[in-house]
C-alpha cells in the first residue's frame, strides 16, 4: 500500500515536516541522502516565532539552555527592550543539536528515517508520486500520495519537479567554522570593518565558537570541499590582527550572498519547504527559522488532505501563505547584505536607518520581520487585531476545573483549537464539535490575548482563523475552510 507522504531530507525542516504530518495522522517516511547524521551546522540560532513553533509542540525545552539573540538589520542594532512584546530569538544552538532533538521526536512518533537513500527520479500522476532512489541495497521505487522536498538549496526534488528558482547570484564569499580552543572577543551580531569586510564570533555549546569571515573583494569559493581552516584563520588575522591558527576546527564551510525563492512551492503533488524553496545568506539567521515555519504551515494541511478530512484546495493555501514570506526574506537578505558590506559609502544610509530604528514603531516593524512575529496571513474578513496573526502561545487560560494552562500546551497535539469563554454563544462550541481535527476548550483568559474575544479559532500552526467578535465570516464558514469534512 502506498504511503501518504515521502519527505526528502532529514535536516530540521524535513524532520519538522515529518513530525507535523505524523501528528495529523499521516503515514510518512523520511529519505536522507547521507548515511549518518552530520555535525556540520550552518544554522546556530533561530527566531522568536520558530521558538514558539517548537514550544507549541513541547519541543523547546528539549533543546536545553540557549541564549537570547539580539536583533539587527544589516548590522544596525534594534533595541528590543523598547518593545512591549518579546522579540528575542535563541542563539548558541548548533543545527545538529536541533536535528538530534527533532529526530528523537519523530522517532517517538513512529516515523522511519531511512538514511543513505538518495532520490534520483520522480514521476507523478493523478493518484500520487513514484520516487526512485539509490540506497545500500541498490535502486528502489516507492509510491506515495505526496512528496515534500526539504533537501536544501541544491534541491534534487525541485530540479526533478522542474520548479524555477529565480533570484540573485552570489557575488561575495564567506567562510564559517566551528572552532574550539580560542578566546577571541565575541562579536555576536557581527562587526563591520573598513572597506566592507565583516567578522563574527559567537558562543555555541561545549566551548565551541562559531566564526564567520567576509573579506571584501573575495569571490565566492568555487569548491566548497576545498576550503581549509587556514584560509579562514589567515583572513581573520589579516582583518583583525588576531590569530586563530592554534584553534581546533570541528567543521568548516563557505557560503555566498545568493538569495533566491522558488517560483512555486507546489507542483501537483510535490511540495518544497525550507532551503529547497528559498535560500539566503546564513548571516541573516533566517533560513532554518523560516523553513521550520514552512513545515508547521504545510504539515497539518497535507495530513488532513491525505486522510480525506479536507479538500485539495486547502493545499493551495500553502503557497499563497508562505511564498510571500520567502519572497520578503529574499528581498530583506539582499537589502541587509548591501547595507552591511558596501563599505564606507553606505555610512550615511546606516546612520539614517539607525535613527529610524530608534523609534518604537519603526523598531517594532523591523523586529516583527526579523523575529517572524509580524507574519500575517489573509485568513478571513474582519477587523480583530489577532485575525491572521499567530496566537501568542504563552497566553494563559483557566479551565473550568480551575487548571491553568497555556495556548502552547493546548497545541501540543497538533490539532486546531476553538477557545471559547463562558460568555460565548453555546451554538459555537456545538458547531465546532461536528468537525474533526480540532479541540473545543471552554476557559477564561488569565492573560488576555490583546483585544477581548469571546471565542477564537486557532489553526494547528497557531494562527488565528476566526474570532467572535471581529470576523465577518461565520464560524461554520471558517471551520469548513480550514477543517474540511465533518
Amino acid at each position: 500500500m502506498a504511503r501518504d507522504v515521502i519527505v526528502v531530507g532529514a535536516g530540521p525542516v524535513g524532520l519538522m515536516t515529518a513530525g507535523e504530518l505524523r501528528l495529523g495522522g499521516a503515514d510518512v517516511v523520511v529519505y536522507e541522502r547521507l548515511p549518518q547524521p552530520t555535525r556540520q551546522s550552518r544554522g546556530a540560532s533561530f527566531t522568536r516565532r520558530t521558538a514558539e513553533c517548537f514550544e507549541q509542540r513541547g519541543l523547546l525545552e528539549r533543546l536545553g539552555p540557549t541564549e537570547p539573540a539580539d536583533s539587527h538589520f544589516g548590522g544596525v542594532p534594534i533595541d528590543l527592550g523598547m518593545l512591549e512584546e518579546d522579540h528575542y530569538g535563541h542563539r548558541g544552538v548548533s543545527q545538529f543539536r536541533t536535528e538530534r532533538m527533532l529526530e528523537q521526536w519523530v522517532g517517538e512518533l513512529g516515523v522511519p528515517v531511512l538514511r543513505g537513500r538518495e532520490v534520483t527520479a520522480l514521476r507523478q500522476d493523478g493518484e500520487g508520486v513514484v520516487v526512485r532512489a539509490d540506497g545500500a541495497g541498490g535502486p528502489c521505487e516507492e509510491r506515495a500520495a505526496y512528496l515534500v522536498g526539504c533537501d536544501g538549496g541544491r534541491s534534487t526534488v525541485r530540479r526533478l519537479a522542474k520548479i524555477a528558482f529565480p533570484g540573485t547570484e552570489g557575488r561575495r564569499g564567506f567562510l564559517t567554522a566551528d572552532v574550539t580552543g580560542i578566546a577571541t572577543r565575541k562579536r555576536r551580531i557581527g562587526e563591520n570593518l573598513p572597506g566592507g569586510s565583516m567578522v563574527m564570533a559567537m558562543d555555541l555549546e561545549d566551548g565551541v565558537t562559531r566564526v564567520v569571515v567576509h573579506e571584501a573583494g573575495t569571490p565566492p569559493p568555487r569548491d566548497r570541499d576545498a576550503v581549509a581552516f587556514f584560509d579562514l584563520a589567515d583572513a581573520w588575522q589579516r582583518l583583525t590582527g588576531e590569530s586563530l591558527h592554534h584553534g581546533r576546527c570541528r567543521w568548516i564551510s563557505c557560503f555566498t550572498d545568493a538569495s533566491r525563492a522558488a517560483a512555486a512551492y507546489r507542483s501537483g503533488r510535490v511540495f518544497l519547504a525550507g532551503d529547497a524553496a528559498h535560500v539566503q545568506p546564513p548571516a541573516m539567521a533566517q533560513g532554518l527559522s523560516v523553513g521550520v515555519q514552512d513545515a508547521v504551515n504545510l504539515g497539518w494541511k497535507l495530513a488532513a488532505v491525505a486522510a480525506g478530512r479536507a479538500g485539495d484546495g486547502l493545499l493551495d493555501t500553502y503557497h499563497a501563505e508562505r511564498h510571500p514570506v520567502g519572497a520578503q526574506l529574499a528581498r530583506n537578505a539582499r537589502a541587509a547584505i548591501e547595507l552591511r558590506l558596501t563599505g564606507e559609502d553606505m555610512d550615511p544610509v546606516r546612520e539614517v536607518v539607525g535613527e529610524l530604528l530608534s523609534h518604537p514603531d519603526a523598531a517594532a516593524y523591523a523586529a516583527g520581520m526579523l523575529s517572524n512575529l509580524g507574519v500575517r496571513y489573509d485568513l478571513a474578513k474582519g477587523d480583530h487585531p489577532l485575525l491572521g496573526r499567530r496566537m501568542p502561545p504563552a497566553r494563559t487560560l483557566t479551565l473550568a476545573d480551575g487548571t491553568r494552562t497555556t495556548v502552547a500546551h493546548l497545541l501540543h497535539t497538533g490539532r486546531g483549537l476553538l477557545l471559547a469563554t463562558p460568555d460565548a454563544d453555546p451554538h459555537l462550541t456545538a458547531a465546532a464539535r461536528e468537525f474533526t481535527g480540532l479541540d473545543t476548550v471552554t476557559a477564561t483568559w488569565t492573560s488576555p490575548p490583546g483585544e477581548a474575544a469571546d471565542a477564537v479559532l486557532v489553526r494547528p500552526d497557531g494562527y488565528v482563523a476566526w474570532t467572535a467578535p471581529g470576523t465577518a465570516d461565520t464560524l461554520t464558514d471558517a471551520l469548513a475552510r480550514w477543517f474540511g469534512g465533518r
